[in-house]
């Protein structure tokens, strides 16, 4: 019968163990406050839970309070790394509204990415207009995108073989194209649907 896991060394993290996790975290990914608050918390409830499994049950009302005690730290810290520039909603919005345009996402789901990482609804439309300007007013980029995502699957100006529209259109509808643009993209000459996508992704990428 296997030994049980050893928890000895187990036990909550305080504040600086917080703070040096986010550093660490923040040096390796690309966050927003939202979502290194939403780390930080999993980590003390990770501790919690293998804690939890050997405490007296007389102490666990304490040892509760005492990771409830952390959490309400955890926004501290998260302002001291926006302080920083460590994190920074902002820049994250930039650069991955940047980067899931560019991989043929479409407006929808852009918004929708960076609202469920807790990026407000104003910074969302400032990386939207900031990337408009940058690769040119006159540039649609939902249709540029649009086509990213039909070259993806092989699909209109770069299908090798006759497919089902009403599927297609299926799949444009799930990535957030409008049934519009997506017949736009689906209909479009391959050497132009080529040099659209070269013009979007060159214009200041």
């Amino acid at each position: 019968m296997p030994s049980p896991a050893r928890t000895d060394h187990v036990r909550l993290p305080d504040r600086a163990a917080l703070k040096d996790a986010a550093l660490a975290y923040l040096a390796r990914f690309a966050a927003t406050e939202l979502t290194l608050k939403r780390m930080l918390d999993r980590k003390i409830d990770r501790a919690l839970r293998r804690l939890s499994v050997r405490t007296a049950e007389d102490e666990q009302d304490a040892l509760r309070e005492k990771a409830a005690g952390l959490k309400r730290m955890v926004p501290d810290i998260v302002r001291e790394m926006a302080g920083l520039n460590a994190v920074s909603d902002e820049a994250f919005a930039q650069g991955r509204t940047r980067s899931l345009r560019r991989s043929g996402h479409s407006l929808r789901a852009v918004q929708a990415h960076l609202a469920q990482r807790g990026v407000a609804s104003e910074m969302i439309d400032e990386a939207m207009d900031s990337l408009a300007v940058r690769i040119g007013e006159d540039t649609d980029t939902e249709l540029a995108a649009a086509l990213i995502f039909a070259r993806k699957r092989r699909a209109g100006p770069f299908a090798a073989k006759e497919q089902d529209e009403t599927r297609t259109l299926a799949a444009f509808a799930r990535a957030g194209f409008s049934q519009d643009i997506a017949r736009q993209a689906l209909g479009m000459d391959p050497d132009e649907a080529e040099e659209m996508i070269l013009n979007f992704r060159s214009g200041g990428w």
